[in-house]
């Protein structure tokens, strides 16, 4: 993987992150776009391992790839995280980091929690400099396969090795980071949560991908977003692929996000 970790501050924390290239210098163009990297509901940079660095060596763009906060080594979060976090994320986090870091133009590419991040950050206000936005994986409402697939997460980390393995990644925020992404989405109240009024102001392509046999979603999820978003909208439903195409096909899912990188423009 290419570029050492740093952080920033902004309002809501200190936000850890890495550079895939060096925008400025001669590997890269700073005026062209840049890949923004949003991580599922208990990832962070490390663990999208070297993908980012794959998709910006196929479409030769630099890429952002950063850890919200309460993961990985980003500021903790506080508990119980609200039921609209990732409305917080999208609406004001998002936003502020971008301006942080001086980046106009660029492409979000979202994993679960990431890609409903970056819908709602889409469609949640006019979005100078969004090219576009490619989606794993997403959710635009609250189906109950995730709940059930959540509550067997919930007591594999009670029970089992799901917390030791994931403080591998997040250190201190172990706690935080699991129970802000399982307690939020567990709570009756979710079954509620629903941000396909976001998806029906999107105004840029989007991608979507998802594999046929995700653990968390169904294919309602792909509809939803095809059949609302006004920018146009690429699916690609992945067989013998569960939550994770950029693990389970990656080669896949690499193709196809290069294809739609090189398709907007650029």
């Amino acid at each position: 993987m290419t570029g050492a970790l740093q952080h920033i501050d902004i309002p809501a924390g200190r936000i850890e992150y890495r550079w895939v290239g060096h925008r400025g210098s001669a590997l890269h163009d700073a005026a062209l776009p840049v890949l923004v990297f949003l991580h599922e509901g208990l990832g962070c940079v490390a663990l999208w391992r070297d993908f980012p660095d794959q998709v910006a060596r196929a479409t030769g763009l630099p890429a952002l790839v950063y850890s919200r906060i309460g993961y990985g080594g980003s500021s903790p979060c506080a508990l119980p995280r609200p039921l609209t976090y990732m409305h917080e994320e999208g609406e004001a986090v998002l936003p502020a980091l971008l301006a942080a870091l001086g980046i106009r133009s660029h492409i979000l590419i979202g994993h679960s929690d990431g890609a409903s991040i970056s819908l709602i950050y889409a469609g949640s206000a006019q979005r100078d400099g969004l090219l576009g936005v490619a989606v794993l994986a997403p959710h635009t409402f609250c189906e109950e396969i995730s709940v059930l697939s959540i509550r067997a997460a919930g007591k594999a980390y009670a029970e089992g090795d799901l917390r030791a393995r994931l403080a591998k990644y997040h250190g201190d925020n172990v706690d935080g980071a699991f129970r802000g992404w399982c307690d939020a989405w567990l709570d009756p109240a979710f079954m509620q949560w629903n941000i396909e009024g976001h998806v029906d102001r999107i105004m840029v392509p989007v991608l979507v991908i998802q594999g046929e046999d995700d653990e968390y979603g169904t294919a309602a999820q792909v509809d939803s977003i095809a059949g609302r978003a006004k920018g146009g909208v690429d699916t690609l439903l992945l067989p013998d692929c569960g939550h994770s195409p950029q693990r389970d096909q990656a080669a896949r899912t690499l193709k196809a996000l290069a294809g739609f990188v090189g398709r907007l423009q650029i």
